[in-house]
């Protein structure tokens, strides 16, 4: 199989088209803008919905009902949209709709700028919008993995009727390097029989968010942190490099991490023993393994281009047994590894 050359955002579009996503619903902002132009191309190819909505708040409300209907739908936005459509994700979770939602971030807060950034970190894993629900996030650091894990969102999006979201940014989303186009091959998924796809010969399905009678919101959202737990047990990913002998370890995600790995080699290279561990997913977050590496003389780094985010699931899964310590720059300031590796070896 050989390697080809696309940018981020098309790749995550087209492995959404290959992993049957049949509907599409956005709205332009950059630096996500190749997606939505890619889908309008593509969807109509494969017999699928292309929709450029009027607002981010209509976009995921269509998707919302296209996974009503038991359709593989998909949104894409950044940063301020995706604040437009957090509304409509709690009511994805709440309805416990499958759906994906791709977030290249930008920096911000307000308006910001076009540049990278991971300041929606919270509003990715904490939840969001309104009330006690979570998102299962995924954190590519290359086009390899926005290829893998948007295929394994659909999958998993179906597999627990949850919304799942691909956390991104700018550099990941227009950058371009060569990669795999592995095939696709659909997991054995329950059938939805939950989807509004006509009741002729059964009992009619309902498919809301909105539960009014006593006790009833109450037993919803006890079923969705079972659900929750469930994810949390069997579905954390993360990457170690050479972590087990080093006195300091660096944690980063996404595009930090792309950085962080290129310094962290480097000191290596030096003979310093430094490593790197990096969450793939965000939620659900590698806290055991992380409270496993922590002690015996370790001290973790967290490196994010923000004024400090994930470093708070860090120190809650250190919970006290190692220093932890914060590196980052925000509004669209991307670290070089120079720089970071400068602030490495300062600190060993």
């Amino acid at each position: 199989m050989k390697k080809i050359l696309m940018r981020g955002n098309e790749a995550i579009a087209e492995a959404a088209v290959r992993a049957e996503c049949r509907f599409y619903a956005g709205y332009p902002i950059t630096p996500q803008n190749e997606i939505p132009e890619y889908m309008a191309h593509r969807m109509p190819q494969v017999g699928g919905t292309f929709i450029q909505a009027e607002s981010e708040i209509a976009a995921i409300n269509m998707v919302y009902g296209a996974a009503a209907c038991g359709a593989r739908a998909m949104t894409s936005s950044s940063s301020p949209g995706i604040s437009l459509k957090q509304e409509g994700i709690s009511f994805l979770a709440t309805a416990e709709l499958p759906a994906v939602i791709v977030n290249m971030q930008r920096g911000g807060p307000g308006l910001g700028n076009i540049s990278a950034s991971q300041a929606d970190y919270f509003q990715a894993v904490k939840g969001g919008g309104h009330g006690d629900y979570r998102n299962l996030v995924y954190a590519p650091y290359n086009l390899q993995e926005c290829w893998d894990l948007t295929m394994l969102s659909f999958d998993k999006a179906d597999q627990y009727r949850t919304p799942v979201m691909i956390l991104g940014d700018a550099v990941l989303g227009q950058m371009m390097e060569p990669f795999l186009q592995t095939g696709y091959v659909r997991p054995d998924l329950p059938p939805k029989t939950w989807a509004l796809g006509g009741c002729k010969g059964r009992t009619p399905n309902v498919v809301k968010s909105l539960f009014m009678g006593e006790g009833e919101l109450e037993q919803v959202n006890y079923r969705l942190a079972k659900k929750y737990e469930k994810i949390k047990s069997a579905e954390v990913m993360f990457q170690e490099y050479l972590v087990d002998n080093a006195e300091l370890i660096v944690v980063a995600f996404g595009v930090s991490a792309r950085i962080a790995f290129s310094s962290v080699k480097r000191l290596r290279d030096e003979r310093r023993k430094v490593g790197m561990f990096r969450p793939i997913s965000l939620f659900p977050f590698p806290e055991t393994r992380i409270n496993d590496l922590a002690g015996l003389n370790k001290r973790f780094l967290v490196v994010e281009l923000n004024m400090g985010q994930m470093v708070e699931d860090v120190r809650l899964a250190v919970n006290g047994k190692s220093e932890v310590l914060f590196y980052g720059r925000p509004g669209g300031s991307v670290i070089t590894p120079e720089e970071l590796q400068e602030k490495i070896s300062a600190l060993l």
